[in-house]
């Protein structure tokens, strides 16, 4: 097993330890017994700026079946930058748990506990990036369909933190990947540099059914996320005609399947028929979710430093 020292974005990784992570993951959920407790004894902090019920459901199982235990902390019991900084709630939480998960609103408040800290920082959601939720959709793809490589994935929708980490993770898995958004609301320029720098096939477009075309699997999310919320009626306006629906999944073509990261918002983005019918992939999705990242924290590298340095990577 190949021990990973951080999980900010998908791109962390290399393509064997995303497979790797995917085989664990589907090795664990069938038989639960080869599962190692590798959190044995250990604590794993989940810090929540952000609330989530699925997050914090599958992190705080995933450490149990580890034989961890979870320290939930919510954003107002530790106020990031309002009575400490981020590095001193960072150092004083390492000097009792072995990881720290965070939820947050700023992907550098991420950047600044790596900086700070030598346990693991594992990105449960920022503004930038959902790697976990990645693990998750890829894992739920890899039952249905069997093999990734050659697969094409279209994602519908604004251009966001789930856009981009199913793309890092689209590259490494040899998946191709096609993001439509409406104009303004595209995957970043930054975002689709590394994706193609990493050798994925990655294509934009701002027409949603000439892109789910020839597409084995579609995607979408909420228009307006959570901090968004000032913005939902600009929001509906622009992404008028984005709304998977039985029209738009019969232009994908047969076989084609459904997901969701939820929270769902039915009429809006997905069409009950869509969400709730046979092709909708969106539960065992979010099942997965405990299944991905339990196999991500067996593979974390929570040994101490060497003596007077740091193995921070």
């Amino acid at each position: 097993m190949t021990f990973i020292r951080r999980f900010l974005e998908v791109d962390d990784l290399t393509p064997g330890q995303f497979a790797g992570l995917l085989d664990h993951a589907e090795t664990w959920k069938g038989k639960p017994e080869s599962m190692p407790h590798a959190l044995d004894g250990r604590a794993v902090a989940l810090l929540f700026e952000k609330p989530s019920a699925r997050t914090r459901v599958s992190t705080e199982l995933a450490v149990q079946s580890l034989g961890g235990y979870a320290v939930v902390l919510r954003g107002e019991e530790v106020g990031l930058d309002e009575r400490e900084s981020v590095e001193d709630v960072a150092r004083t939480i390492a000097g009792y748990c072995s990881v720290i998960a965070a939820r947050v609103y700023d992907h550098a408040v991420l950047e600044q506990m790596t900086v700070a800290v030598d346990v693991p920082i594992v990105n449960l959601l920022s503004d930038r990036a959902h790697p976990c939720q990645a693990l998750a959709d890829f894992l739920t793809l890899r039952e249905h369909f069997g093999a990734l490589e050659g697969r094409r994935i279209t994602y519908v929708g604004d251009g966001n933190n789930v856009a981009a980490s199913l793309a890092f993770g689209a590259a490494l898995a040899g998946v191709e990947v096609t993001v439509a958004s409406p104009p303004g609301y595209e995957l970043d320029e930054d975002v689709v540099d590394r994706v193609r720098n990493l050798g994925g096939a990655l294509e934009l477009s701002n027409d949603p059914h000439e892109a789910v075309r020839d597409a084995d699997a579609v995607y979408t999310d909420v228009w307006t996320s959570m901090g968004q919320e000032a913005e939902t009626e600009m929001r509906k306006a622009a992404f008028e005609g984005f709304c998977v629906d039985a029209a738009l999944m019969a232009a994908a073509g047969p076989g084609a399947v459904f997901l969701h990261c939820l929270p769902a918002h039915r009429g809006e983005e997905v069409s009950p028929e869509v969400i709730d019918g046979p092709a909708s992939l969106v539960w065992p999705q979010a099942a997965n979710r405990m299944h991905a990242v339990r196999s991500l924290l067996a593979s974390l590298d929570t040994s101490p430093p060497a003596p007077g340095g740091r193995h921070r990577s």
